[in-house]
């Protein structure tokens, strides 16, 4: 397993790394939207669609937000949106764990499948516009998500006594996710510290966060990193609700698509919201 992982990965960062570097956008926004189309497959298959209706879903989702794209939508402004998005997400995060697994399924089923494509879709265009503000931003952005849950596997694997949501996700601990957020805020504070001495581009998430000074700096980042934990919460309850271990295979050794990014979904909005304050 630890070795269809390993190459897995391999091959991801392989193809994804040459299209985040790149300096123009469009090989970037292209691969991430067969993956944001094959998220949106595999969120349609946990939501009750057959196999035919879900790769049709998948489909016209990459193919609509493609139409968005080259109509211009990219270049708007949507500060709007992310406001109404950080609403939206505290909404979900509080009714959907409170309810539980059992709670989910009394959704309608039209609700938990559109609202779902939906905001699959804004983490998509807030991943794209993250990029046009800076490759250092984006990756401040992705490196807050991956490093809170490297050091919420570590410190809940050595620590972990407290289980954090034991019906939904058993194997979070309320240790892992206070580790984490330390693992945050030591980078973020490290990335500042680098950035003032010129190692960086002062456009990072951590610098622009610092801007609004100390205080809100540090609630902004405890609010990402507790939304980082609501992403992965949100699509273990689905996947339980769904009798499902993983949203797919098609990563050989991770799962699908939406067990790589469910933290991002939340995450990638909110850093935009934080951003164009």
């Amino acid at each position: 397993m630890l070795k269809q992982r390993i190459i897995t990965a391999v091959l991801l960062l392989a193809v994804l790394l040459p299209t985040l570097f790149y300096p123009r956008i469009e090989p970037f926004g292209l691969l991430t939207l067969v993956l944001i189309a094959a998220a949106g497959w595999e969120w349609a298959r946990l939501n009750g669609s057959g196999p035919h209706a879900s790769r049709l879903l998948g489909i016209g989702l990459g193919v609509a937000l493609a139409v968005f794209w080259l109509a211009g939508g990219m270049a708007q402004d949507w500060r709007v949106l992310w406001r109404v998005l950080g609403g939206v997400w505290l909404v979900l995060a509080f009714v959907m764990l409170s309810r539980g697994v059992p709670g989910w399924a009394k959704w309608p089923t039209c609700l938990r499948l559109w609202g779902g494509l939906l905001l699959i879709a804004c983490a998509w265009l807030a991943l794209v516009q993250a990029r046009q503000i800076g490759l250092g931003f984006l990756l401040s952005a992705l490196l807050l998500v991956w490093m809170a849950d490297i050091a919420a596997y570590f410190g809940g694997k050595t620590l972990g006594r407290r289980k954090l949501a034991p019906t939904v996700s058993p194997g979070k601990t309320w240790e892992g996710a206070i580790s984490g957020a330390v693992g945050v805020f030591l980078m973020a504070g490290a990335w500042i510290w680098a950035d003032a001495r010129g190692w960086g581009d002062h456009n990072s998430l951590y610098v622009r966060l610092w801007s609004l000074g100390p205080l809100l700096a540090a609630l902004g980042l405890l609010y990402l990193i507790v939304m980082s934990v609501v992403g992965d919460l949100v699509e273990s309850l689905v996947k339980r609700s769904a009798g499902a271990k993983d949203s797919s295979r098609l990563l050989p050794g991770h799962g699908g698509v939406l067990d790589r990014v469910d933290a991002l979904v939340p995450v990638l909005p909110l850093t935009m919201m934080l951003a164009t304050l």
